[in-house]
């Protein structure tokens, strides 16, 4: 018989019934989706069952590995911190298993076609008429005391504002960071947009959702002329449950996680399906390997605009 491997879905954890009651809807989901794995998950505050609770589990199921997925957007404290402290704890505590830690989702590109897909759900309860030139969008993340975490909600922004054509967009936070969601829309109102799409990047609702979309119904009654379209957060989307399971078959295999998965030459990036599998052709071939300025005593133009700035870096001694 073949080796037995667990599947652990680390869960932030929360004290919003609803938000527990998803997360679990989404590891069901991954245990269909997986059934050569044992899938266990637990949480790592708030809620129960809590993460020793789930390896324990899975121990006992007779697993000789385990690979632990945080079941997390980005790598702020808990991920960098709290989650490997309780995986390593367990694994050191079972030396005879084979305990291995999955990374975030991050940025991905199927999280970013269901994000398009939530935005298109809340484009179609609007008005007809309105185009996306005319939409600014407003992503909400979740705020953390992590600026690398922070700064993915703005990459996100722009791959959404690029990729969907829209006329602007904007970030905000629910918490932590700034600007606040309330802030932030009293900003966009005044940018002139006719449609202000307010879309909560995260994977289940809870206390924070629920704010956002209270601001975002007082921002609307506040302006009558704008259209404030509410999107649903991402949720159990196919292609939430599609980024989980890459993210198994990543840590079970041991890929390496270079940022290639948002090459648009590699995966198909939204609104730049027609760059896959593109030629990757150099660039600077004609001044590869010609030397520097501190190797020549005659300037090298170029004529194309990378700021290269020649004539800045001669020192002319007396």
């Amino acid at each position: 018989m073949s080796e037995k491997i667990g599947v652990m879905l680390c869960g932030h954890g929360s004290r919003d019934v609803d938000a527990v009651r998803e997360f679990g809807a989404l590891a069901r989901h991954l245990t269909q989706r997986l059934p050569q794995f044992e899938v266990d998950s637990g949480f790592l505050e708030f809620a129960t069952p809590v993460i020793n609770t789930g390896l324990e589990a899975l121990k006992t199921k007779g697993v000789s590995r385990i690979l632990a997925i945080p079941a997390m957007l980005f790598a702020a404290g808990h991920v960098k911190n709290d989650l490997p402290w309780e995986i390593n704890s367990f694994a050191a505590a079972n030396p005879g298993l084979d305990v291995r830690y999955g990374r975030e989702l991050a940025v991905d590109t199927r999280l970013l076609a269901a994000a398009g897909a939530r935005i298109e759900e809340a484009e179609a309860t609007g008005a007809a008429g309105i185009s996306r030139a005319d939409t600014l969008l407003l992503l909400v993340g979740r705020g953390t005391n992590d600026p690398d975490a922070n700064s993915n909600v703005a990459k996100v922004a722009r791959m959404l504002w690029e990729g969907m054509g829209f006329g602007w967009a904007e970030i905000a936070f629910s918490g932590v960071a700034t600007p606040l969601v309330d802030r932030a829309l009293d900003h966009c109102a005044r940018l002139g947009y006719r449609r202000i799409i307010v879309f909560p990047y995260f994977l289940f609702t809870g206390i924070l959702v629920k704010r956002i979309y209270e601001w975002a119904d007082k921002a609307a009654a506040a302006h009558p002329g704008i259209e404030i379209l509410k999107a649903p957060y991402l949720n159990d989307h196919p292609l939430v449950v599609d980024s989980f399971v890459e993210r198994v078959e990543e840590t079970l295999n041991g890929t390496p996680t270079m940022n290639c998965q948002l090459c648009k030459y590699r995966e198909q990036v939204i609104g730049y399906e027609t760059s896959v599998g593109a030629v990757q052709a150099g660039h600077h071939h004609h001044v590869r390997g010609i030397g520097t300025d501190a190797d020549h005593h005659h300037d090298h133009s170029h004529d194309h605009d990378h700021d290269h700035d020649h004539g800045h870096h001669h020192h002319h001694h007396d």
